[in-house]
């Protein structure tokens, strides 16, 4: 989605000789009408584009829908960057960007969202960790995540809203518990982009998760921070 025709055009026909089945949009309403017609499986956003930008479209989608979004900023706009990454955008590519580079992000992208076929009822909340072993699912404070359906749910079984790079996060942290992963573990995927913007936006992702499974997410006791070093998980007994 892009407000240029030369960029919109290059970049759907790009990914569409890679095998992306892609729908052009120009704004909001477009992609609306869009979404309405076939749900996608990943939305590439400009943050720059006539009446409602990006970010407010990546709020609002992220608000109602689990579809995975791919933001595009200018070079020097880190703010936009940054915010993006907190209203949940999955990745951003900068401005000019190599058609190559956003093609390999959106796979990446696509691989980390793609779920296991089907979602199985949502399991209520385990007693122990030998049920929990056998459900498939991790617990983390006030919510459980569930390996299967790559779904987070809290003690009801509702589902929480999360991106497909906070399953991944929470997917390690669930295979190192009681140990400190550094920033750079964390990242993953993103480990090309600039290490000053990549540290703010692991923090910002913790900072989300935190609040959907701490008790007090201002005094965090599941994902506990290591000044200057990372974050470490925290298991229930």
């Amino acid at each position: 989605m892009d407000d240029e025709p030369d960029v919109l055009s290059m970049v759907s026909d790009y990914l569409g000789r890679g095998g992306c089945h892609v729908s052009r949009c120009a704004n909001g309403a477009e992609l609306d009408r869009a979404i309405d017609m076939v749900a996608p499986d990943l939305v590439v956003l400009d943050v720059n584009l006539p009446g409602e930008d990006g970010i407010s479209i990546a709020r609002r989608l992220r608000a109602t829908k689990q579809v995975p979004i791919v933001m595009l900023t200018a070079l020097a706009d880190t703010i936009d960057r940054v915010v993006g990454l907190e209203v949940g955008a999955d990745d951003y590519v900068t401005k000019p960007f190599d058609l190559r580079e956003l093609a390999a992000r959106v796979h990446a992208v696509l691989r980390r969202a793609q779920a296991a076929g089907g979602c199985p009822a949502v399991p209520q909340r385990p007693q122990s960790a030998r049920e929990r072993r056998q459900l498939n699912v991790a617990c983390f404070g006030e919510a459980f995540l569930d390996f299967d359906a790559r779904r987070l749910i809290d003690r009801n079984g509702a589902d929480l809203p999360i991106t497909a790079t906070e399953f991944e996060m929470l997917s390690t942290f669930a295979q190192h518990p009681n140990k400190v992963l550094t920033r750079d573990r964390l990242l993953g995927d993103s480990s090309e982009h600039g290490s000053g913007c990549c540290d703010r936006a692991i923090d910002i992702r913790v900072t989300r998760i935190r609040k959907r499974i701490e008790v007090n997410p201002t005094r965090p006791q599941v994902i506990r921070t290591v000044r200057s070093v990372g974050y470490v998980y925290v298991p229930p007994a």
